[in-house]
């Protein structure tokens, strides 16, 4: 398109034509059936596990994923002026970066070229063969491909001889098209998890919005997003409108289902976006790309949209690989100028809760709890777990859990802890809870209601003959614990222990440490909330430690400190952190004393108990990965 035509699309000039008579690739009546015999059919048959591998080369369980938008490249292939090269280097690019990016698919708006004759036609299919087998893609018509008078039922054409359903057969993503062929839908996966891509023609007839609402109805847990040529416009202000056949779309399609989150178009220029609500109440974000009015008819610059599920945000910027591909120092003035764009329109974050976003349709279920056979691998020396399986006192949430009640260890190895409480702390210092992480095994923890100003507290420990007790771990070990620190933090919780071992590290005959008053080993929180891992080697005379960030309150995390024989890493949430010390470290110089959790001692004395929860503790006799972890991963 160029900028003449107008807003709302009533005074489109088109390129007209004769429908060309080019034999269809693909009949229609196999294009509805691909959809029909469901995604494995329709990506090639039984899946095709060989061609499959061809379009591998990207993590799709990592929660970090791009998808590439790629818009009007109509001005690269006009008969009178073609260039392919620059959506030669878009392409090299996407499949060079694929696995560093994380790109997922790549979607083409319309336009693809300027008179859609068959020679074009011809040059741009012939330039796809570039990324075709590196990453999985879609195209649509604009209305420079094809008979732009008529909507998708106008019959064969070059464009669907070249860019129909047969292009897309065998590609792992490719879930079927519409009888006309000029409609396709595509699912692909990303942060473990799979989304629908709709690429729909640019101007949809009534029977094309069938078939979109049934492919709608046919994944309707899958998050949607749409793609069109021509959806809306913007001034330069960059706040877009729907066009006319846009709110078509709006009206028909999008604002009914709430799955459809994001919906895409080219078409018209400057690029702009703008937020949506829908039926449900939720937003939908529509935005145009397209740089055909920029210099070299906008190079075949590309958006990715980075998609970050960890962070709940997708962030989008907009480059063009052929100029990013040249030496800074010989890109013409033009060049660069447009090698990369940075306007509030073309780079910006959409910050989206997506599982409250998509708990409409696809409402997350939470783990089930897993019984403890199912989390004691070889060398478990100790399990704790607050459910029933685990403290025969559990019971409603906020109910005291009294002194002398049992944590049996649930290894069988005779661990077992028992309550007791600090100085003169009452009923609340300990109560049992129903909160947990959302990757623990047992669906229940302790609340420690420790502090100072009285000292108070409660603390859950070994029986003097436990065999945990003089435990060393010389050939490693890895200890566990759920954690949750209260919002607000409120007091002074400075140095309060989460787990120790009774006993002085003098007493072990340690002489380099702090003060040879403190424990052999103990995990702590400093007056910054960092977590503070000390130990004092069965081997070294040393006290290496380890130090986190500071922790966050009133979330869940899950912490790991892992000791390979030779020396100790600490994870948050199975993220290794920083501050890990490279001194060897072999095994704990435990004295036989009580293994404790909910305080540290200081001269064999407690003063503060810890102020938070407590969820599933173990401890295994060697080094575990994290994806050994009872949170795999973290």
């Amino acid at each position: 398109m160029d900028r003449a035509e107008d807003h709302g699309g009533q005074r489109t000039r088109l390129d007209r034509r004769a429908v060309l008579a080019t034999a269809v690739a693909v009949p229609a009546a196999g294009a509805a059936a691909a959809l029909a015999a469901g995604p494995a059919a329709a990506a090639g048959g039984t899946g095709a596990p060989a061609a499959a591998g061809r379009w591998r080369g990207y993590d799709a369980e990592s929660p970090r994923f791009a998808l590439a938008v790629l818009p009007d490249t109509q001005y690269l292939f006009d008969a009178d002026s073609a260039d392919p090269e620059p959506l030669r280097a878009t392409f090299r690019y996407l499949a060079g970066e694929r696995r560093e990016a994380n790109i997922a698919f790549m979607a083409h708006l319309g336009d693809v070229t300027e008179h859609g004759t068959a020679d074009e036609i011809r040059l741009a299919a012939a330039t796809f063969r570039t990324i075709h087998g590196a990453v999985p893609y879609s195209v649509l018509a604009g209305n420079h491909d094809i008979d732009g008078s008529q909507d998708d039922q106008r019959g064969d054409s070059a464009y669907l001889d070249a860019f129909g359903p047969e292009r897309y057969r065998r590609m792992p993503t490719f879930r079927g098209a519409s009888d006309d062929g000029y409609n396709t839908c595509h699912v692909l996966r990303g942060g473990g998890r799979e989304w629908l891509v709709l690429a729909l023609d640019w101007r949809i007839s009534d029977r094309g919005l069938r078939w979109a609402q049934g492919v709608l109805d046919r994944f309707p847990e899958l998050p949607a997003i749409l793609t069109t040529h021509d959806l809306a416009w913007s001034d330069d202000d960059g706040a877009a409108q729907l066009s006319d056949h846009g709110r078509r779309l709006w009206d028909g399609l999008i604002r009914g289902n709430d799955q459809i989150f994001l919906a895409l178009g080219g078409h018209y220029w400057p690029p702009g976006r703008t937020v949506l609500t829908n039926d449900a109440g939720h937003d939908v974000h529509v935005h145009i790309t397209n740089y055909q009015d920029r210099y070299y008819g906008g190079a075949a610059m590309i958006r990715l949209y980075a998609f970050d599920l960890a962070r709940g945000v997708i962030d989008v910027e907009t480059f063009a690989p052929w100029f990013l591909d040249r030496d800074p120092d010989r890109r013409s003035p033009l060049a660069a100028e447009t090698v990369e764009l940075t306007g509030p329109a073309d780079r910006f974050s959409l910050e989206i809760g997506f599982a409250e976003r998509f708990a409409g349709f696809a409402p997350a279920v939470p783990p089930r709890p897993r019984p403890p056979a199912a989390v004691l691998p070889r060398d478990t020396v100790a399990y704790w777990r607050f459910d029933a399986e685990g403290l025969a006192a559990a019971g409603r949430d906020g109910e005291p859990v009294a002194d002398g009640v049992r944590a049996r260890d649930l290894s069988g190895n005779g661990n077992d802890l028992t309550v007791r409480r600090l100085h003169d702390s009452g009923p609340t210092a300990l109560t049992w809870s129903d909160g947990h992480h959302e990757g623990q095994p047992a669906h229940a923890s302790l609340r420690f209601d420790g502090g100072k100003g009285p000292d108070r507290g409660a603390i859950l420990t070994t029986a003097a003959d436990a065999p945990l007790n003089g435990e060393k771990f010389t050939r490693g070990y890895t200890i566990e614990t759920y954690v949750k620190l209260p919002e607000p933090f409120e007091g002074d919780h400075a140095w309060m222990g989460i787990l120790s071992w009774e006993g002085r590290n003098g007493d072990a005959g340690k002489t380099t440490g702090w003060s040879p008053d403190e424990p052999t080993c103990s995990l702590n929180l400093s007056p910054e909330r960092f977590l503070q891992f000390v130990v004092y080697p069965h081997r070294q005379d040393a006290d290496p430690t380890s130090w986190s960030h500071a922790l966050p309150v009133g979330r869940w995390m899950h912490l790991a400190v892992v000791n390979d024989g030779r020396r100790t890493v600490v994870y948050v949430d199975g993220s290794k952190i920083a501050r890990n010390p490279s001194q060897r470290s072999t095994g704990i110089a435990t004295l036989g004393k009580p293994f404790v959790l909910g305080a540290t001692q200081f001269d064999e004395k407690y003063g503060q108990g810890f102020y938070g929860w407590i969820g599933d503790t173990r401890i295994v006799a060697r080094a575990l990965s994290p994806r050994d972890f009872l949170s795999p991963g973290g």
